[in-house]
């Protein structure tokens, strides 16, 4: 069983993740500036933030894989891509893995095409965010080879709004947004998880992006 913590572990993709790691039997623990009303047995639930140095500290102390769920938007705009480079180089010596979650902005509409955010329809008010978190990626890119991480981007339709039912299974891409035949892109918060615990448990894309959808 794996040691893992979840920064944003109260948020939609951070909460789901956490209860199928803790499902599934790894000791978990759920970072979040606020702390929760209702939480999940087995779960440590810790007070801190991304941009603490204190609590990346505890959040890398004795974890095999710590994951990033912190959306940069509101008063975390333009913070989330500091907070993660700092994360990385500290994790990078320890061999602890980074996991994050990104958007689905900097994926490519079809193969060699252009990004999501840079197509003329990309919502113009989420695009900071997904210029943002594809920074990111760039930075994880360029990254040493010393540095274990994985970055996954949901499809398009991803998030509270839109929860779904889980049903047990997802498809798996690469740089290139998932769609269903009538055009669809969408994945459940549930099955969202399963795939982030599907790769810690059985790592099939260090030092790399994916994605995933029905």
């Amino acid at each position: 069983m794996a040691r893992i913590s979840v920064f944003g572990g109260t948020g939609y993709a951070g909460g789901s993740i956490v209860a199928e790691a803790a499902r599934r039997g790894h000791t978990v623990a759920s970072i979040s500036r606020h702390l929760p009303d209702q939480r999940t047995d087995g779960v440590e639930y810790v007070e801190g933030s991304l941009l603490d140095a204190d609590t990346r500290a505890k959040a890398l102390a004795g974890a095999d894989v710590v994951v990033v769920t912190v959306a940069p938007r509101g008063d975390m705009a333009g913070s989330v891509h500091p907070g993660i480079t700092a994360l990385a180089a500290d994790a990078e010596p320890s061999g602890v893995r980074i996991g994050v979650v990104g958007g689905a902005g900097s994926l490519q509409v079809v193969e060699g095409g252009p990004r999501l955010v840079d197509t003329p329809d990309f919502p113009a008010e989420y695009k900071p965010e997904s210029l943002e978190m594809a920074a990111v990626l760039d930075d994880f890119r360029a990254a040493p080879e010393s540095l274990d991480w994985f970055y996954l981007c949901p499809p398009a339709a991803f998030g509270g709004f839109a929860p779904g039912e889980a049903r047990g299974t997802y498809r798996v891409g690469a740089d290139v947004l998932l769609t269903d035949d009538e055009g669809n892109s969408f994945i459940g918060g549930a099955d969202f998880a399963t795939a982030v615990v599907d790769e810690i448990e059985q790592p099939a894309h260090r030092r790399a992006r994916f994605t995933v959808a029905y």
